[in-house]
This record gives C-alpha cells, sequence and structure tokens, in this order.
C-alpha cells in the first residue's frame, strides 16, 4: 500500500470515529461536514437536512465565518441544485455550479464558489439530507472541476456513514424526548399526591384559623403558624420537583456531583434524613450514567413516599471498571413474596429495565420491618 493510500485510509477512519463519537444532531452536522471539507480538501462545505415545507430544517455550513453567514441571512429554499441533491436524489459533480442551468443565484453575502461536488444521504429509499463541496484546493484546467471521481467515490462512503451517525442521533434524541414525558408524569402524580395535599390540609387549616381569630385569638395564631409551616413544605416540595426535572447536566457534573445535589435538596425538602457516600468512583459511559441516576431517583422517590424510612442512605462506589450504586432505607420493607405484585407499583419494573439496558444487574433486598436496599451494578466500559 502506498503512503498516499494509507494516509487517505487513515483520514476516511479519523472523520468515521469523529461522527460516531456524537449523540446529539446538530453536533453530528457539524461533524460531517466538517470531516468533509477536510477530508476532500475543499474551501466550503454544507449538509442540508430537508423540512416539510420546501425549505431546510437545518443547514450547517463549514469554511464560512459566523458573521459571512449572519449577512447571508435566512436558511434556503429547496431550489437549484440544492433541490436536485434532495429529489433527484443523484451526486452532482460540475466544473462551475454558476453555469448549470438549474443555477438560480445567491445572496450578495454568500462566497463566490466555481467547481462544485454534491450528495445526498440517504436513509434506505429516504433522503435525509444532503451534501455540498465547493472550491477544491487544487489547480485547474479551464473548464474542468477540480474535484474527481475519487473523490465523488470518497464522498459518497462518507455519506453512507453520515446516515448511520444521524439517523443513530436522531433516535437518541427520540429516546430522550420520551425519558423526559415519562420523567414529567411521573413528576405530575408525585405534584398532585404530595403538594395537592399540603395545599388542601394548608386550606382548612386557613378556615379554621379564620373562624377562631375572634373567639380564641390564642388558637388562631397556633393555626396560622401551621399555615406557614405546610406552606413551606409545599414550596419544598416544589422546589425538589423542579430540581429533578432539570438535573444538572451529567456530561457538565458527573453522575456523582448530580447525585449529590439532587440528595441534598431532597434532605432539606422531607423529614427523613437523606445521605449520600461516593468512595473511588470514575466516569462511566454516558448512557450508564443517565441509567444509574434514574435508578437512584426511582429508588429514593419510594423510599421517601411509600417506606415512612426516617434514613435513606445512598453509595455509590467503584467496582473494578463499573460502579455500585447502593439505596438502602430504615422504612417498613415488604415481603420478598410480594415483590412481583409490588413490582409496579414502586418501579421496580422500570428500575429493571433500565438497568438491563446498559448490561448491568439489579438487586432488591427487602423484610417487613427491616427497610429496603436496592442495588445497581454496571460494568463500565
Amino acid at each position: 500500500m502506498s503512503q498516499g493510500s494509507r494516509s487517505g485510509l487513515a483520514a476516511v477512519s479519523s472523520a468515521l470515529l469523529a461522527m460516531s463519537r456524537h449523540l446529539e444532531v446538530r453536533d453530528v452536522l457539524k461533524t460531517i461536514v466538517a470531516s468533509a471539507r477536510e477530508l476532500l480538501d475543499a474551501e466550503y462545505a454544507a449538509l442540508g437536512v430537508p423540512d416539510d415545507h420546501g425549505g431546510f430544517a437545518q443547514f450547517v455550513v463549514d469554511g464560512v465565518s459566523d458573521a459571512q453567514w449572519k449577512a447571508i441571512g435566512p436558511l434556503p429554499r429547496q431550489h437549484g441544485i440544492l433541490a436536485a441533491m434532495l429529489h433527484e436524489a443523484k451526486a452532482e459533480r460540475l466544473a462551475d455550479v454558476r453555469k448549470d442551468p438549474r443555477f438560480e443565484g445567491w445572496p450578495s453575502a454568500h462566497p463566490d464558489m466555481s467547481d462544485f461536488l454534491g450528495l445526498p444521504i440517504r436513509d434506505d429509499d429516504e433522503v435525509i439530507g444532503a451534501l455540498f463541496l465547493a472550491n477544491k484546493n487544487c489547480p485547474k484546467r479551464d473548464g474542468s472541476c477540480g474535484f474527481t471521481e475519487e473523490d465523488e467515490e470518497l464522498l459518497s462512503i462518507l455519506a453512507q456513514h453520515a446516515a448511520i451517525a444521524l439517523t443513530n442521533a436522531r433516535l437518541y434524541e427520540r429516546s430522550r424526548e420520551l425519558t423526559i414525558a415519562e420523567e414529567r408524569s411521573r413528576l405530575a402524580h408525585e405534584l398532585h399526591d404530595a403538594v395537592s395535599q399540603k395545599l388542601f390540609s394548608l386550606r382548612l387549616t386557613a378556615q379554621a384559623a379564620a373562624t377562631l381569630v375572634d373567639r380564641d385569638p390564642s388558637r388562631a395564631k397556633g393555626e396560622l403558624q401551621q399555615v406557614a409551616a405546610l406552606a413551606a413544605e409545599a414550596a419544598d416540595e416544589l422546589r425538589a420537583a423542579v430540581v429533578e426535572l432539570r438535573p444538572a447536566a451529567l456530561d457538565e457534573d458527573g453522575l456523582s456531583a448530580t447525585l449529590r445535589t439532587q440528595i441534598q435538596v431532597l434532605d432539606r425538602a422531607h423529614t427523613a434524613r437523606v445521605t449520600f457516600t461516593g468512595r473511588g468512583f470514575r466516569a462511566l459511559p454516558a448512557a450508564q450514567e443517565e441509567a444509574m441516576l434514574r435508578v437512584a431517583q426511582e429508588a429514593l422517590h419510594n423510599a421517601l413516599r411509600h417506606s415512612g424510612a426516617e434514613h435513606v442512605a445512598v453509595n455509590l462506589q467503584r467496582s473494578g471498571c463499573g460502579a455500585v450504586l447502593r439505596v438502602t432505607d430504615d422504612g417498613r420493607g415488604f415481603e420478598p413474596q410480594s415483590i412481583r405484585r409490588a413490582g409496579r407499583h414502586l418501579g421496580l419494573v422500570s428500575m429493571r429495565d433500565r438497568t438491563n439496558g446498559v448490561g448491568g444487574t439489579l438487586t432488591v433486598e427487602s423484610a417487613p420491618g427491616k427497610g429496603t436496599t436496592i442495588e445497581m451494578e454496571v460494568p463500565g466500559g
């Protein structure tokens, strides 16, 4: 294999690895465009994702400054060469895009482009995007295109992998949306069960204080103090729910810091003592950290809402290349034989699904009057 071939393969490998590192759609699009431009040594690159209204839902560029892009104006419509990429679904290699009969011009702030290579990104029969390159950085003969058949073949390989990366990113975002919807639903039930009950008690207590204020001022004062306490508890419940709805970003803070912060809030919001310890923990793959966070939240929810515990302890520690999460409470517990019946009520089905989904194991130990321990172990990566 020649030095040039080895260099080309290394560049392709780097581009494909870069695409596979990201899960956010926008990050994947930017990586595809930057990789294509670098791989084929072009001055400009762009990738458009169509919407359902004759325009582009997203359009990412590389080689154009932020100031230039802002001056160019709104996202382009699906016309001219752009439309050809999406609707004819075939590669286009042109010596001068401006001389093509389909060319319809561009905004005044748009950079000048000549030789052009465009390719659709397909997921089976669906065109999910179009990749464009312009102005190959190489000497060109008059009337010839700087992009070669080899460039087109290379871009075709990149487009196939781009389709996979883009589809995976979309599935990831959809999965995250569903997870958020599940969490919102759970929080809605929690707010109904906890905050609504406190507000109902607050209203009754306020009514009692109103009837006592004239005939028994001292009792009325006691009732008003109870109103203040109930209002404070309701506010704490709301704050705790908001923190759960918007947890600290795992990517920024990590699992240990995120758990510690949430547990500090829960400890302030509930009468039970809630503590956290973490020893020797190191970062895990993102999916495993998210699963452990959700299992910890579910286990804490159970312990604080249903067990009558005075103390709930959360422990996170390293185990080989992975980690072990343990949530223990000193509450009323339950019969192991009833675990199947209690599983859905206590969210155990959801916890097991999350654990199995990241290759981990979940253990539940409980006995009447002896509390409950939920242990989740993941292998790491």
